[in-house]
């Protein structure tokens, strides 16, 4: 999906670790059957917007091995440009595994130490950045896999900044990568490149952690935020729903859509996607939370992370009465 002369660039580019999945029913230790399957914050994301029609590129970086080829094979099927994606033979593409452990309590275990993923560099990323996009999507874990992905996150915030994209950050903050303090401090220095700033209530306090004066509360730490420069700061709420503060000083509050909870992971992402993809339509900010709440309540009523995830003459499905069959 390279930008040739004469042709737009992409609407969304982003980047990150996407890796091998291994699926359990139930839990390890009874030796449930398996479903292999490929997942990542960012290519979720990436998904969730190709299959509503956007143009999606991921850049990451996978193994010379046969997860890292069925990566590329998925994202290249779900309509995602993967032309300045690498891939590097001296790193294996990483792995997890998720099992059911108990009701809807799904555990995740992770194999992603010298991943190919965590050799991201910002000459790496350079040509992908060059092709152009209108809006770039990071994460907070790239940015925890190493000293290389956070430069180059800060490189491509710089770059995308400069040239009038729209810098989107889904804070995504992983406990078992990194503390809530060595996370604010690397977030820092991206803050005044970012746009639209996205975090789940308790995931603020991590992003607003390296301030001078840190915020105490919601309200304060919006607040802190907008004035560091963000446009928009959208707030997930899980089944409370989401709102959305805007610099002018709205505000916007939707509920969550009610509907069977089967599987939670990947819900975040299907809500970035959703968000975005409104940003890009022009929607306006309650009807851009309203489509983020929808692919959220898509990837929690599915399994996977991304496998339920809505075409665009689908959105409506959800508006349907329970139990319905569409002839």
């Amino acid at each position: 999906m390279t930008a040739a002369p004469g042709t737009a660039p992409v609407d969304v580019l982003t980047f990150g670790e996407t890796m091998l999945t291994v699926q359990l029913p139930g839990p390890l230790a009874v030796g449930a059957d398996a479903r292999t399957t490929v997942a990542g914050a960012e290519s979720n994301v990436a998904i969730g917007l190709a299959r509503l029609g956007h143009r999606a590129a991921w850049a990451g970086l996978v193994g010379d091995d046969e997860p890292g080829r069925l990566i590329l094979r998925t994202l290249r099927g779900e309509n995602v440009g993967t032309a300045r994606a690498g891939v590097r033979p001296e790193a294996p593409t990483g792995g997890m595994l998720r099992e059911r452990r108990v009701a809807d309590l799904v555990r995740v275990h992770y194999w992603r130490s010298h991943s190919a993923a965590s050799l991201l560099t910002p000459a790496a990323l350079a040509p992908a950045l060059d092709d152009g996009a209108r809006v770039l999507h990071l994460t907070g874990i790239t940015c925890a896999l190493g000293p290389g992905p956070l430069e180059a996150a800060h490189e491509a915030a710089a770059h995308a900044h400069a040239h009038g994209w729209t810098v989107a950050l889904d804070v995504n903050h992983r406990q078992r990568l990194w503390t809530a303090e060595d996370a604010g401090k690397a977030l820092l220095p991206l803050l005044e490149h970012v746009t639209v700033l996205i975090a789940s209530d308790d995931e603020l306090p991590v992003v607003t952690h390296a301030f001078a004066e840190r915020p105490e509360g919601e309200e304060r730490a919006v607040a802190a935020l907008l004035d560091a420069g963000m446009r928009e700061v959208v707030v997930k709420r899980g089944e409370e729903g989401a709102a959305l503060h805007n610099r002018n000083g709205s505000r916007h509050t939707v509920p969550a859509l009610r509907v069977p909870v089967r599987d939670t992971v990947g819900a975040g992402d299907a809500f970035c996607a959703g968000y975005l993809s409104g940003l890009l339509d022009g929607l306006p900010p309650a009807a851009r939370l309203t489509r983020a709440n929808t692919l959220g309540a898509f990837a929690v009523a599915s399994d996977g992370d991304w496998e339920g995830l809505p075409r665009r003459d689908e959105l409506e499905l959800l508006a349907a009465a329970p139990g319905t069959t569409i002839r």
